[in-house]
């Protein structure tokens, strides 16, 4: 148990929700709130990610991308703390139910079955897929640069954006707004965990967008990545608010602003393994401050 529960990279958890928790909070501010909905996202966000996890493992493993020049936490398979084929019986297990937390998300919202709810279903359907083949399978994407694309998206886009419209049932275009500032802070963790991982990465034949752009270069796009995050996020409140004592969320950015500050330092890949955790429980802190400023000056 204490195997799978470290397989689980329960401390990826909070980055996971942060659209979830955003995505609500938003909701909130715009007068739209279902308790039912927000349980089931959670429920189903948690397995999503678990999920990714599990197929990282098994995925790497299978590619020799775990191995014992990597740097970071030891990995199951890799060790041989489970078994291969015990964690591709556990990638099925999730799968399903991930996908019935999905359904009984979507039934809660919709009360049944239209155009729309159909599109959300393709969407879960769509996200169990970018969980299991960001490593698994012939060609998965993030061993061809393309893994900062797809965090963009299901963590910011449809994760904020999905779960702020499942609580109110219409679109407000303004939430792509927050829904960057988290879909671009998860790529920048993304990003830091690729920037560690480089040169064994490289040696492995895993190509990621840091392996293509070189670590100096790295950096800058991790600059770019946390700073228009926050432009993001100053943007959405000056179209909503003209409460200029609500800006102290700006207090959130102090992690990435540090975080900045010790990416631009660095000498070598190593030095950024402490600061994996700090810009993921940064982004999951920023979700909170930013989704309460909302309400209490809405």
């Amino acid at each position: 148990m204490k195997h799978w529960i470290q397989t689980f990279r329960l401390r990826t958890l909070p980055l996971a929700l942060s659209s979830i928790v955003l995505g609500s909070l938003v909701a909130i501010s715009k007068g739209s709130f279902n308790v039912q909905v927000f349980y089931l996202a959670v429920l189903t966000t948690v397995l999503l990610q678990i999920l990714s996890n599990l197929a990282n493992d098994l995925g790497d493993s299978i590619k020799g991308t775990d191995n014992e020049n990597r740097i970071g936490p030891e990995r199951a398979v890799q060790s041989g703390a489970i078994s291969m084929a015990s964690m591709k019986r556990a990638v099925v297990v999730t799968s399903v139910f991930a996908f019935a937390a999905g359904l009984a998300l979507l039934f809660t919202a919709f009360e049944g079955l239209d155009l729309t709810s159909l599109a959300f279903l393709i969407l879960g359907i769509l996200a169990i897929a970018a969980a299991l083949r960001y490593t698994m399978g012939k060609n998965p994407y993030g061993y061809r640069g393309l893994g900062d694309v797809f965090v963009f998206l299901f963590f910011g886009c449809v994760g904020v954006g999905g779960s702020f419209f499942l609580h109110s049932l219409y679109w407000s275009w303004d939430v792509l707004l927050p829904a960057s500032s988290i879909g671009l802070f998860s790529a920048a963790v993304l990003n830091m965990n690729n920037m560690r991982d480089i040169e064994n990465d490289a040696a492995s034949g895993k190509i990621t967008l840091v392996v293509r752009l070189g670590f100096e270069r790295a950096r800058i796009y991790h600059q770019f990545l946390l700073i228009l995050g926050m432009a993001c996020s100053w943007t959405y409140w000056f179209l909503n608010s003209t409460e200029v004592a609500g800006l102290i969320f700006s207090l959130s950015f102090i992690p990435f602003i540090h975080n900045l500050l010790k990416v631009r330092r660095v000498l070598s890949p190593k030095e950024l393994e402490p600061e994996l955790k700090r810009i993921a429980l940064g982004t999951f802190f920023f979700s909170l401050i930013f989704g309460a400023s909302l309400i209490l000056l809405s």
